[in-house]
């Protein structure tokens, strides 16, 4: 690359990436996951558009893995083990049960309905089975849902890669028929077992040694964070296990760890995540040639998203939940939010590298699948909530500030936001009884603030910000969550102090 090729890629780079900064604004306004914009984008700029031609599938598959690993070392970092925890084994469940189940299901349908043989038939069925990390926790993060709900969708997201990958990869061999079935089930397992094993490995080690090395700046931790993360993924795939498995879990680990300079690392983690999906879906989206579409595969892309949509992941949610006493009316919102997105079409890039035959044509109609579901499921989701009754508890966060005084002390900053269903309303400061160490700190009130008394009482759409030791947090909040269900009676209902 020559200094002026460097400064032409620069330039509509710069241009790109600003153009998607400022359409996370419109995607969260719609309620829609920001892929579909920028996959807009890259079309745009593809040979339909300005006439720019991609078409390196292996090069694209290598990159798209890239931005997967960041992609889900995001959302390993960020998401909260007590919240998963409750969840972990249902999302478990589905992520490699739920995924098997859709994966037959959508395959024996397409080959009836579409005529596929039976290789690309459950390749099809792999690829579009798996929900997406990036499109998941864009969408469900904003919306209040109960805590075991969103918990079951985001491990299922973040663990249900690791599988797929292994699957395609396998389905997509020139040798896949003199291969024993029991042996590559076998493989696989043994592939995701030791990816997990080193994930913990990695995750833990890291922790221990972050917390004992003094770094010389607090922008480094983010960066070592990171590279722990990465080191998980590289080493699994070195050793033949699953690099997807082990960044997820080594960022789950690094993320729920007591680590220096936490807000630093969560807002460094998010930045870089956002910059690897404009980029990959870009890319995705220049991969992609409109003029290439033909109605046959905008049709087979359709089907194939109506079969996936109301009968494989509805059968394998029912199926693979049936043991863990789900209510009917959660099955319907978990089937309904079975959100696909880049990780699709990335998978979809490992055929076309391997160069088999009728993959350009896979690729199409998964490209079609995505666009067209995603447009259909995203928007829809909180009216499907509202309609199933399905409303989250009042929501308490992590401020996404940089607060060094609390790092020192060893302290979080909760942020709690008073809903019109919150008994926290009517009450007053000290009737909260918070655990010792913990206070409330401060009110805002139609945007302005005051530091509260023990008698000051609390109002519908208040802003509470509380500050609790780190070892008090999970106390605290559910102290708070206890409270808002059963007012000053809290203790009376048997909600007792530190209780949910």
């Amino acid at each position: 690359m020559t200094v002026a090729e460097l400064d032409q890629f620069l330039l509509y780079g710069t241009v790109v990436l600003l153009l998607g900064v400022l359409a996370v604004r419109f995607a969260v306004r719609f309620g829609l996951p920001s892929l579909l914009i920028y996959l807009a984008m890259g079309v745009a700029l593809g040979e339909s558009g300005l006439g720019i031609h991609f078409d390196d599938a292996q090069l694209a598959h290598a990159l798209g893995f890239a931005a997967l690993v960041i992609i889900l070392t995001e959302g390993g970092l960020t998401t909260r083990w007590s919240d998963v925890r409750p969840a972990m084994i249902p999302g478990v469940v589905l992520a490699t049960v739920g995924v098997g189940l859709s994966v037959g299901v959508v395959a024996v349908a397409v080959h009836v309905l579409l005529g596929l043989d039976w290789q690309l038939a459950f390749l099809l069925g792999a690829i579009t089975s798996p929900t997406d990390a990036a499109a998941v926790f864009s969408v469900l993060r904003r919306m209040p849902l109960p805590r075991r709900l969103a918990g079951i969708l985001e491990a299922e997201s973040g663990l249900n890669d690791a599988p797929t990958v292994l699957i395609v990869t396998t389905l997509s061999s020139a040798s896949l028929g003199s291969q024993n079935p029991g042996l590559v089930s076998l493989t696989i397992l043994g592939e995701l077992l030791l990816g997990a094993a080193l994930g913990c490995l990695v995750g833990f080690g890291g922790a221990w040694i972050l917390r004992r090395v003094a770094l010389g700046a607090s922008g480094l931790y983010p960066l070592a964070i990171v590279s722990f993360a990465v080191l998980a993924y590289a080493s699994a795939s070195a050793l033949h296990g699953s690099g997807f498995a082990a960044v997820y879990v080594a960022s789950l680990i690094l993320g729920n760890s007591e680590l220096p300079h936490r807000p630093a690392v969560r807002s460094f983690i998010e930045g870089l995540a956002w910059l690897a999906q404009v980029g990959l879906f870009v890319m995705l989206g220049l991969l992609a040639w409109p003029s290439r579409l033909g109605l046959s595969e905008v049709v087979a892309g359709l089907v194939a998203g109506v079969v996936l949509t109301f009968l494989a992941r509805p059968v394998s949610v029912v199926l693979s939940l049936l043991p863990f006493r789900i209510p009917a009316t959660e099955h319907l919102f978990l089937s309904w939010a079975g959100l696909r997105g880049a990780v699709p079409i990335v998978l979809a890039t490992i055929p076309m590298a391997a160069g088999l035959e009728g993959a350009d044509r896979l690729f199409d109609m998964v490209f079609v699948l995505v666009v067209a579901f995603t447009l259909v499921q995203a928007p829809t989701l909180p009216v499907v909530a509202r309609l199933l009754r399905i409303h989250g508890e009042d929501e308490v966060r992590d401020l996404d500030i940089e607060a060094a005084p609390l790092e020192r002390v060893e302290a979080d900053l909760l942020q709690v936001r008073i809903f019109p269903a919150s008994r926290l309303a009517g009450v007053e400061v000290g009737e909260i009884r918070l655990p010792r160490g913990a206070s409330v700190a401060l009110v805002v009130r139609e945007g302005r603030s005051m530091v509260p008394t023990q008698t000051t009482v609390l109002r519908e759409a208040d802003d509470v910000l509380v500050v609790t030791p780190r070892r008090l947090r999970e106390a605290t909040e559910r102290r708070l969550r206890a409270v808002s269900r059963g007012g000053r009676l809290a203790d009376w209902l048997g909600r007792s102090r530190g209780q949910a």
